[in-house]
């Protein structure tokens, strides 16, 4: 397949695009440098439509970008039941985590950790998440040069470049209100591409919507009782419900681009209309991108068809460039670096509030107890991070590695889900301690790798079986291993369910720069109304 040129128009639409996220970031340089609270929670200053459209955009990356059409254009929709998911944990965030990340007004998810388990679980939590996503920005990265570079005579380093090292730069530059904003513009680029593509792709087609309404019908590419069935060669629709359950559990509760996102707003109201605000837009996703690969396979049976040996993992960058007309063409690749850019700037700022806050201040603060206002530490932290992570994208392009929805789904499931276990132990327990979460979180992932390497179960399965397992090994350990009033004196009943009115007074200090191992002793205890 000879690889199209993309033409000026097109590429002074990308430029365009490129400029103003870097644009974005120059103009809130200034407020990030202002310090860490600044740069990593914006200081409280994002609404939450804003916040919502960043959890959105956060967590659609190029993956959902490219991936679920190609899932609906080879399949059918029966992974949307993920998007409806969300649904079943929103009212147990409102209810339950974010009053406890607010009240103890974290920067990173894993402070919470600390306060229920100790500093050990801490640390573990969040050097899980920054390893998870180091490699998760390499992916994100080696996606789109993957399939840009397959239809088109661009070169990966210069998609890579684009993609990756503009990334750096804007997170580097705007911190987290930076990253908010170009999040909300890449947010609404995305969908406008998207629909772009279904208005494009019906119109194509003799018959329009009814041409693409019969071949559906015709080949099961919508919802078909098979789905509904265990066992079969389609994905069954409650497994795939449970699962993104889970997945979504661990997202939205022990991932800390997410949870940091909760921080940036007001108030703990301004935190769930900005859950509000990312569900409508959740729901908005099943039409736009699964009607993307139903309509693709109507235009590919009908106007045109595909080259022999066709990697579909490129179907929506290559009827971008070959079928769209000269601009339009280049708003999709836009949206596809619109895609990744959003989730890669917000792994980054949150990677380095992980370093920041959980390893350096909190276990190198500064002699005579002195808060670190500075936010130098945190660029060079996304500056090395995002050269590894661009290297990595390039070896995987060069060395031509081929990466799946599937795995990617697999890998979250297995190191990311018992996470979400031991957040919610520490929330609906009172008995378990540290050595029960951290039996739980190891046998959990540990079940995880078994059921999904022998027993060859879906990645959504494995989700279920990750989260129940961590849970139930943790809870039945902590029994055993004793309650945590046998290892410390710290009344936690305010970081439970049984205490969530109590007042709390943290074992560290609500500085991390002042923290340190001794503060558990200098401790005002809250206490529970029950």
């Amino acid at each position: 397949m000879d690889a199209p040129g993309l033409g000026g128009l097109n590429w002074a639409v990308i430029i365009i695009y490129l400029l103003a996220t870097l644009g974005i970031a120059v103009w809130f340089t200034r407020k990030a440098s202002a310090g860490t609270d600044s740069f990593f929670k914006a200081n409280g200053r994002i609404p939450a439509w804003a916040a919502g459209f960043s959890i959105y955009a956060t967590t659609l990356s190029a993956i959902t970008y490219m991936s679920t059409p190609e899932q609906a254009f080879l399949k059918d929709w029966s992974y949307a039941a993920g998007n409806i998911a969300i649904f079943a944990i929103v009212p147990l965030l409102v209810l339950f985590y974010i009053p406890f990340f607010r009240k103890l007004d974290v920067t990173t998810a894993y402070e919470y950790l600390e306060e229920r388990f100790g500093p050990t679980i801490r640390v573990l939590g969040s050097v899980l998440f920054v390893l998870f996503h180091i490699g998760r920005v390499a992916i994100v990265i080696y996606l789109p040069t993957l399939a840009i570079s397959s239809v088109t005579d661009i070169s990966p380093v210069l998609v890579a470049a684009a993609v990756g090292v503009l990334s750096v730069i804007y997170t580097f530059l705007g911190g987290i209100e930076g990253v908010i904003w170009s999040d909300v513009v890449q947010g609404i680029i995305l969908l406008v591409g998207a629909a772009v593509i279904l208005i494009f792709g019906v119109a194509a087609l003799d018959g329009g919507l009814a041409t693409v309404a019969a071949d559906a019908a015709a080949d099961d590419k919508f919802i078909s009782a098979d789905n509904w069935k265990f066992g079969g060669a389609a994905a069954a629709i409650p497994i795939v419900f449970l699962g993104s359950v889970f997945n979504n559990l661990h997202q939205y509760t022990a991932s800390q681009d997410v949870v940091q996102r909760y921080q940036t707003t007001d108030s703990p109201k301004s935190t769930i209309r900005s859950l509000a605000v990312n569900g409508f837009l959740a729901l908005l996703t099943i039409p736009l991108f699964y009607g993307i690969g139903t309509v693709l396979y109507s235009y590919y049976q009908h106007a045109e068809a595909l080259p022999t040996d066709f990697n579909t993992s490129a179907l929506v960058p290559y009827f971008a460039v070959t079928a769209l007309p000269a601009g339009i063409s280049g708003l999709l690749i836009a949206a596809i670096f619109a895609a990744a850019q959003s989730t890669i700037s917000s792994s980054l700022n949150s990677i380095s509030a992980c370093v920041t806050v959980d390893i350096r201040d909190r276990f190198f603060p500064l002699k005579g107890g002195q808060a670190r206002t500075g936010v130098g530490f945190a660029r060079l932290t996304i500056v090395i991070v995002g050269a590894i992570s661009v290297a990595v994208a390039l070896y995987l392009s060069a060395t031509d590695q081929a990466q799946t929805w599937d795995l990617f789904l697999s890998i979250t499931g297995l190191f990311g889900v018992p996470l979400a276990g031991v957040f919610a132990l520490g929330i609906f327990t009172k008995r378990a301690n540290s050595a029960g979460v951290l039996s739980g979180l190891v046998l959990g992932a540990g079940l995880a790798w078994y059921v999904q390497d022998i027993a060859g179960l879906t990645p959504f399965a494995v989700s279920a079986v990750a989260f129940i397992g961590a849970l139930i090994f943790g809870y039945v350990i902590s029994l055993f291993t004793g309650t945590r009033t046998g290892r410390d004196d710290h009344d936690v009943t305010a970081l439970t369910i049984y205490g969530k009115r109590a007042q709390y007074t943290r074992r560290t200090s609500t500085s991390p720069a002042t923290a340190s191992a001794g503060d558990s002793n200098n401790i005002k205890q809250g206490h529970s109304n029950e």
